[in-house]
């Protein structure tokens, strides 16, 4: 059947779970329509040794990479799938300062008022490190500065919001307004918040291009590209590490593990400090230019409030509407439609006039999640290098973590950050908290609806 816009269910149809069965729904990203990742240029043989072995070939892994490769360093990126199969092709493409997890006040409490002006600052410096790299290496993955509006869900959160812009002016120095209620249709065509929060400064990508402009300049700077090539086990030798994999093993000085939401048993130090969470993203194929302007007439990058909080933004090389949240199953399929409805209900509450816009795409993701919801970088016990646990807010982070572990690597000071000196704790009982993910973010979703 061709996939014409009526082959396409509704969203009207996705969020009721009438779903015909001959829909062409695509669970794949819709990111990939444009840059499907990986290639059959890619090494099809295992190195016999390296300076740097990289596992995960994310924005981490090839920011990492490429300032090892230029410093003249032989590096070889392994993947277990095609390179850029994981979060780092899946996500929303929103950039940020990685100031979003705590309020000011919350940080200051449980850092301490210095530190927590150093991280804060520190996240400021990510946003700039990322505009810069993709400057200054002729990336064209539409990036645009064009600013974040937070979104109000209850009356009550938008004082909260606009004291914390207040405290993060004063400790960071981070520029933002507050636009209220009765002024929201400058920003949304909904009135189904109570005004919100804009940082000007945050910025949009197209996640998939963005990725695999890092990968070319890789490339390009000599590195190798090892992928469909899953590391089994890797074991400290004399003057470096073994790494294994299941079509060879290579000789390796140094290694940084770079999986994210994807670190498995492979390194059980780490292991036990990450707990993957699924998030999913639906987009609408093209809605009316009057309709589009209508809805995001700032064409910005958007949040909310909310514990279990959704994001949106618009397609940067098409009128459509992305819309993301956490996955919102518990045994469904990620190919059925039904583990995207909840999807498709949270967008038709905001924008109603969505209902008969086709879904054209559906997918999900995982992202690293660290027990005290900070990202960490560092040396393990064995003394392999780690940047991990973005806890969903790794396009910026996971780039600029990725070049100062390199840096680290390479024992050149500008590599420090504020990040450096943090404890990376543990989950209690981490096999138990893997499981509960899913039941929490129910009970969580629960809430948040009783309480609009």
């Amino acid at each position: 059947m061709p996939n014409t816009a009526s082959s396409y269910p509704s969203a009207r149809e996705l969020g009721s779970g009438r779903i015909k069965s001959h829909h062409a729904l695509a669970y794949r990203p819709y990111w990939w329509d444009a840059a499907p990742g990986g290639s059959d240029e890619n090494l099809k043989t295992v190195p016999k040794n390296c300076d740097v072995a990289i596992v995960g070939s994310g924005f981490t892994g090839f920011s990492a990479a490429l300032t090892l490769a230029r410093a003249g360093r032989s590096v070889s990126v392994f993947e277990r799938g095609r390179a850029g199969f994981g979060a780092s092709t899946r996500n929303g493409g929103q950039v940020g300062s990685g100031n979003q997890k705590f309020r000011v006040k919350t940080l200051i409490d449980l850092r301490g008022r210095r530190k927590a002006e150093e991280m804060l600052r520190e996240g400021t410096r990510m946003l700039e490190y990322i505009a810069t790299l993709i400057e200054t290496e002729k990336i064209d993955c539409h990036f645009r500065r064009n600013g974040r509006f937070r979104a109000a869900v209850r009356a009550e959160h938008y004082e909260a919001m606009a004291a914390d812009m207040r405290d993060l002016k004063e400790v960071a120095g981070v520029e933002s307004f507050m636009v209220p209620k009765a002024e929201q249709t400058s920003e949304l065509g909904t009135d189904a918040f109570f005004g919100g929060s804009v940082l000007p400064n945050d910025a949009s990508l197209h996640p998939g291009l963005y990725h695999a402009g890092l990968m070319q300049r890789f490339a390009e700077a000599g590195g190798q590209v090892v992928d469909h090539t899953g590391v089994t086990n890797i074991e400290p030798v004399a003057g470096g590490f073994r790494v294994r994999s299941k079509r060879g093993e290579t000789l390796a000085r140094n290694v940084l593990i770079a999986s994210n939401g994807y670190t498995d048993a492979l390194v059980p130090e780490l292991r036990c400090r990450i707990v993957p969470v699924g998030s999913a993203i639906i987009a609408t194929g093209e809605i009316p230019e009057a309709l589009y302007s209508r809805l995001l007439p700032k064409n910005r990058v958007y949040g909310n409030t909310n514990r279990v909080f959704y994001y949106f933004r618009g397609a940067p090389d098409a009128r459509r509407i992305l819309w993301g949240g956490r996955v919102g199953r518990l045994s469904l399929s990620k190919n059925s439609p039904q583990a995207y409805r909840h999807l498709a209900q949270d967008m038709l509450r905001v924008f109603p006039d969505l209902g008969s816009a086709p879904i054209t795409h559906a997918w999900d993701g995982t992202i690293g999640y660290t027990y005290d919801e900070i990202p960490h970088l560092g040396k393990t016990a064995a003394g392999m290098h780690y940047a991990i646990g973005y806890c969903g807010t790794g396009v910026s982070r996971a780039t600029y973590f990725g070049n100062k572990i390199a840096l680290q690597m390479l024992e050149r000071a500008e590599g420090r950050t504020s990040f450096d000196d943090l404890a990376f704790p543990a989950f209690p009982a981490h096999a138990i908290a893997q499981r509960a993910v899913p039941f929490v973010e129910a009970w969580y979703r629960l809430r948040d609806t009783a309480n609009m």
